[in-house]
């Protein structure tokens, strides 16, 4: 008993310290002493405009700029988790291809990004592309047969595109059929007002004319340690998050500049997301910060807290700025998935003051398209109703019904299993 009290003491009096510490000298001089884990660059993403017949002289371009940035990054202590490109919108450079020819592209594209080690988007179909019923059935093949990332926008300045909603849920329905275990349905994504230039995929699209890139980091664990020092005062802890993040985002940024100098490719801004990932988990900052399980009264203000803070700093931002959940991602949410604490009803309230919507979500395999539709069009009429980006990155479980264990396995990524939860 003296034991336990005696660290829960000295952890009382450690967040106190760190806390006045922060307030008194800001972020750096704890940076440095190790006693807060430096976020890493979850993504560099180059932005390309390829010609269909050379797709290769723009991909090889943005491959050296990617290097280069990647090399700049990790010299200044920073890891460098990915490189990524995202084309223009497929449809763009598709053109009048037959389905055979446009395939051998899509190949050629998805053979180029296993050559140089990058993640490859295609970007999205949008709802003027959906009356040539050919490139709903392009973008399906494509996202069956390749690896590489593609959305499908269900949501605009127009606002909600229900036949986009109801091929979107199509699209799922198809790569939980036509992909091992269902798992390239981790490269698609129905999208919601989102912006373009995000680094993050499957959402990240443009439509310019390229030669740029935007950067996203990985947090997790950044927020834990600095909430920590909040010992869960919510106000604290966004004033102490909001210098952190202002602190890390102008050091990235002046990298970012740096690069851009030196190479001519245009640096778009940060996207500052604190992206999770096995171990550095949101959910775990979120209960660190409350002091209570994720899901439980004050997540909702607590994801308040960490996007107000995002919203404060002072660098270019791009893309989402909002508050990654991904059940599949973060080993602290799938167990709070997994153990009933939250639902999709959860994250869509979350979203409406932070984002980016419902990503990776583990569904019952008999899952049917009309359910699909009604959940995705949550995310759009949430998305457009409060003009934020929200995306749907939905994963059904082939042949697994509720109460089950997923045993998802994406590439070389270490994902956690999760408990299907019945829909209502």
């Amino acid at each position: 008993m003296v034991q336990r009290f005696y660290r829960r003491d000295l952890s009382s009096i450690r967040r106190f310290v760190l806390a006045c510490f922060f307030i008194g000298y800001g972020v750096a001089p704890l940076l440095a002493s190790g006693l807060y884990r430096k976020p890493r660059i979850r993504a560099i993403t180059a932005f390309v405009r390829i010609e269909p017949l050379q797709p290769q002289t723009e991909i090889e371009r943005a491959v050296g700029l990617l290097r280069q940035a990647k090399e700049a990054f990790e010299k200044a202590g920073y890891e460098v988790q990915t490189l990524r490109i995202t084309t223009q919108p497929f449809p763009r450079y598709v053109g009048d291809r037959s389905r055979a020819q446009a395939l051998d592209l899509f190949k050629t594209l998805d053979e180029l990004s296993r050559k140089y080690s990058f993640l490859l988007n295609v970007g999205p179909l949008t709802p003027a592309d959906l009356p040539d019923a050919t490139k709903l059935e392009l973008l399906r093949l494509a996202l069956a047969t390749t690896k590489v990332n593609a959305s499908l926008v269900v949501a605009d300045e127009g606002g909600v595109q229900w036949s986009s909603v109801r091929a979107a849920a199509q699209v799922i329905k198809y790569l939980e059929d036509h992909s091992p275990n269902g798992v390239n349905n981790l490269d698609f994504a129905a999208v919601a007002m989102v912006p373009p230039h995000t680094p993050f995929f499957p959402a990240s699209h443009h439509d310019g004319a390229g030669h740029e890139f935007s950067l996203g980091w990985e947090a997790g664990a950044f927020v834990s340690d600095v909430v920590a020092g909040a010992n869960g005062d919510l106000e604290l802890a966004k004033k102490l998050l909001a210098r952190g993040f202002e602190q890390e985002a102008r050091a990235v940024e002046a990298i970012g500049t740096q690069v851009e100098n030196e190479s001519s490719w245009k640096y778009l801004g940060l996207d500052p997301t604190p992206a999770p990932i096995s171990d550095s988990s949101l959910a775990a900052a979120i209960e660190t910060l409350l002091q209570a399980k994720f899901g439980s009264m004050g997540t909702l203000s607590a994801a308040a807290v960490i996007t107000e803070a995002e919203h404060s700093i002072s660098v270019k931002r791009v893309g989402f700025s909002g508050l990654m959940l991904p059940v599949l991602e973060d080993p602290v949410l799938a167990d709070r998935w997994s153990e009933g604490d939250f639902d999709l009803d959860s994250l869509l309230a979350y979203s409406a003051v932070c984002g980016t919507g419902l990503d990776t979500i583990p569904l019952p395999g008999d899952v049917s398209e009309q359910q699909l539709e009604r959940i995705i069009g949550d995310v759009a009429s949430l998305a457009f109703k409060w003009h934020k980006p929200l995306t749907a990155r939905l994963i059904p479980a082939p042949g697994k019904k509720p109460g089950e264990r997923t045993d998802f396995h994406f590439g070389n990524s270490e994902f956690p299993s999760a408990t299907l939860q019945p829909l209502r």
